[in-house]
């Protein structure tokens, strides 16, 4: 996996974990009509649904505030992890330097990795115009296992650097364990436990440890249980560091002075942006279910994640997702999600219903749409699909609510009230 190729898996996957800071670079998320069907585009071009999918981007219950603050652990039944306090503080490298090679970024990995044998190492340096990582194969004598570190900074109190240390929603993002925990210089380190393909198509697992300081200061130590993240055969059963050791390298001193050797974009802002006041997705849930047909039972259902909700139903045939999105003010993406077929109603209304396979990936999923936009920019889209995840394998034949009853509720006056 030559270093230069920004086309190659590897770095697709990896670099978009580091941030936004890579997307400026040239790694954007492309907008399609499917996303924004599925999803829908809020302001800032955020796609609400494949993002919260992402490792790093998810719907969470655990939230900080301006990273600086208080680290909220609500509980929850989705077998979460949740620790507040007892982590290492890590401290600034004694030596800090300039500037990092590649090479340099590598001895500083093997040093602190355990003592095993060492092969495909990959890095780039501080001074690249993407943010520096570097990548080893590891083998302890259990087996062969890539471990990779990157850099990067965050905009202290920003929406990226929350989402950084969140851990996502089950429903959204199968996994084994996510830990969250504040540090006593007010750090945020999240340790999550989950896999390469959410939908478990391969057996590799992919463990991560992500640390954001209260400066931006991001450190992300990824690892997995095969030699490389994809396209190699699992070679143990799991990865070779515990949450233990994951803490221990994520927080390691050299880090902090690699971020720091970063050149600074002089155009890149300098506070956090003030945050959309959107619809309220306790209020959207709630409004969701009492608009769903007889029949369906409610089994799960998200947050408060503004401007989004979704439950999972079952009808005694098996579990049902149904996602919604409420967004008011979007008539700029009209052209986008409505063309010559979509139905025009008497008030002016645009209606459009999809049924296409789900875009997640799970085996046998489809997802069926009704989208539907107003004259004013006020936009209600809900999809549902024929498993309680669009990560997991289909689980019955068809979702659980046919397109007309999706129109009707994305038709129904009672969002109005909501925004």
């Amino acid at each position: 996996m030559p270093v230069d190729n920004h086309d190659h898996d590897h770095q697709d996957r990896f670099e978009e974990r580091l941030g936004e800071a890579l997307h400026q670079a040239g790694g954007a998320y492309e907008t399609d009509r499917r996303a924004l069907v599925a999803a829908g585009e809020t302001r800032g071009h955020r796609l609400l649904l494949r993002r919260r999918a992402a490792v790093v981007a998810g719907v969470a219950s655990v939230a900080l505030v301006g990273l600086g603050g208080a680290l909220l652990v609500p509980g929850g039944d989705d077998g979460r992890q949740s620790v507040a306090t007892g982590a290492k503080t890590p401290v600034a490298s004694a030596t800090p330097k300039a500037s990092y090679t590649g090479d340099e970024l590598i001895g500083i990995l093997e040093k602190l990795l355990p003592r095993g044998e060492f092969s495909s190492p990959q890095a780039r340096g501080t001074d690249d115009r993407l943010p520096p990582y570097a990548q080893v194969v590891h083998d302890d004598g259990k087996g062969k296992a890539a471990v990779a570190v990157g850099f990067d900074r965050v905009l202290p109190g920003s929406e990226q650097a929350r989402q950084t240390v969140e851990c996502p929603d089950k429903v959204l993002t199968p996994y084994d364990g996510c830990v969250v925990s504040r540090l006593s210089d007010g750090s945020a380190l999240r340790i999550f436990q989950g896999y390469e393909y959410p939908d478990r198509r391969a057996d590799t697992k992919l463990w991560t440890a992500d640390l954001v300081t209260p400066k931006g200061q991001h450190v992300s130590v990824s690892e997995w249980n095969a030699a490389a993240e994809k396209g190699a055969p699992v070679s143990r059963a799991e990865p070779p560091l515990s949450p233990a050791r994951l803490r221990t390298l994520a927080t390691a001193a050299a880090w902090l002075g690699v971020v720091d050797a970063i050149p600074v974009d002089p155009k890149a802002p300098t506070a956090a942006p003030a945050q959309p006041s959107g619809i309220d997705g306790g209020a959207i849930a709630s409004t969701l279910v009492s608009l769903l047909p007889k029949g369906v039972k409610v089994v799960a259902r998200s947050g408060p994640d503004s401007g989004y909700a979704y439950v999972v139903v079952d009808d005694g045939k098996g579990r049902s997702l149904v996602q919604i999105n409420v967004q008011p003010n979007m008539s700029d993406v009209e052209d986008q999600l409505f063309g010559a077929g979509a139905e025009t109603l008497a008030d002016g209304t645009k209606v459009v219903t999809h049924k296409e396979p789900g875009e997640k990936g799970g085996a046998g999923v489809v997802m069926w749409t009704a989208d539907t936009l107003r004259t004013d920019g006020f936009r209600v889209v809900v999809s549902a699909f024929n498993s309680g995840s669009q990560e997991t394998a289909a689980t019955r034949d068809a979702p659980a609510l046919t397109t007309k009853q999706l129109r009707a509720i994305a038709l129904s006056a009672k969002w109005r009230g909501l925004g």
